[in-house]
């Protein structure tokens, strides 16, 4: 009979239980804008930033678990959910600064941040404008990597838009489109996959200024072509921020090829694959998403910014460009995307 060591019986962190009334919506007026957050928890900050057309929402069933250990602050960015919806600029760059004044109202000085879709693109955004400010970041299924987008995106972008979408309020549109979602997934495609999600965006539209401000939004970072705006040309300045990539590999709206070039365009990034899933990977299984965050911010530590090593990685700029490398096709392969990347930076 072979002895078994004994395993040394593992600590358990004591968690803190969240009541109801820490889930509700709160409020705060910035620039003469009332906009709506959640706020829940004690600890180390993480913000939540939903993606386009959605709002925070999105993250209620899984902030009661992530508040056990953290402060966790899931806003409704500006023009969504029930934040004020002005004629105004929808920018990530705008949406970055959006962020940094609620942390600012709030007196917190430094988070981590997760970013789902359009709040990838946004939280990678904050992290450009705010390095001092952001300890780590989580993308999740993130925007502003490569060009390609889900087509109905695109068409949204065109003129015409706000009648697209106003005919998806007349009488018998919501039970044809949900019967079409009902057949995408039963033939198992990769849309099917996020339907139901992508028809709650479309509920989550039921006015003519949600619907201008979700345009106005979308125009800003996607047009005809695809995506408007990229991070790769930025992304070595992650080098030294903890960062991890999450990805359903079965995405229908940001193609899960996105992932593997951003995890190779940022240093020492950490990339999750959810298998079978889609563009909601934290819906998908929130459990896995659950621990994978818990286990990232309790391993790895804050990034530690300072002024003189952000002027050393501008000064040394983006590394592996093909001057001085040999010609192969995978170096003029990352020099056309990067070409194209410089066509759409969000500066």
């Amino acid at each position: 009979m072979v002895d078994v060591p004994r395993q040394r019986p593992r600590r358990i962190k004591r968690l803190r239980p969240v009541g109801d009334g820490e889930l509700r919506l709160h409020h705060r007026v910035v620039h003469g804008y009332r906009r709506a957050y959640r706020m829940a928890g004690q600890g180390p900050v993480l913000v939540l930033i939903h993606g386009i057309g959605d709002s925070s929402a999105t993250w209620a069933e899984l902030i009661p678990d992530l508040a056990r250990t953290h402060t966790v602050i899931a806003p409704d960015l500006l023009g969504h959910g029930a934040s004020d919806k002005p004629r105004a600029d929808y920018s990530v760059a705008a949406y970055a600064n959006g962020v940094r004044d609620l942390l600012s109202t709030l007196d917190i000085e430094q988070a981590t941040l997760v970013g789902h879709s359009l709040g990838g693109g946004v939280a990678m955004q904050f992290a450009y404008q705010f390095p001092e400010r952001t300890e780590r970041l989580i993308l999740v299924s993130a925007g502003g990597v490569g060009r390609e987008v889900n087509p109905v995106l695109r068409a949204v972008s065109l003129p015409g838009a706000h009648l697209m979408l106003s005919a998806l309020r007349l009488p018998g549109m919501g039970v044809q489109a949900r019967l079409f979602a009902h057949l995408m997934r039963l033939l198992d495609t990769d849309l099917g996959q996020d339907a139901p999600e992508l028809l709650t965006l479309v509920d989550a539209l039921p006015d003519a200024t949600s619907r201008s401000a979700f345009i106005r939004t979308l125009r800003a970072v996607v047009d005809w072509r695809g995506q408007v705006v990229t991070m790769l040309d930025r992304c070595y300045l992650t080098e030294g921020m903890p960062t991890m990539l999450i990805w359903g590999d079965r995405d229908s709206v940001v193609p899960v090829r996105h992932a593997y070039g951003a995890h190779e365009a940022m240093p020492g990034s950490r990339l999750e694959i959810f298998e079978g899933a889609g563009h909601f990977p934290f819906h998908t299984d929130p459990a896995r998403f659950l621990s994978l965050v818990e286990e990232f911010t309790s391993t790895t530590g804050p990034a530690d910014w300072s002024r003189e090593n952000w002027s050393g990685l501008l000064r040394a700029g983006r590394p592996g460009s093909a001057a001085g490398q040999p010609n192969t096709a995978q170096n003029r392969a990352v020099e056309r995307d990067m070409r194209e990347a410089s066509e759409r930076s969000a500066t």
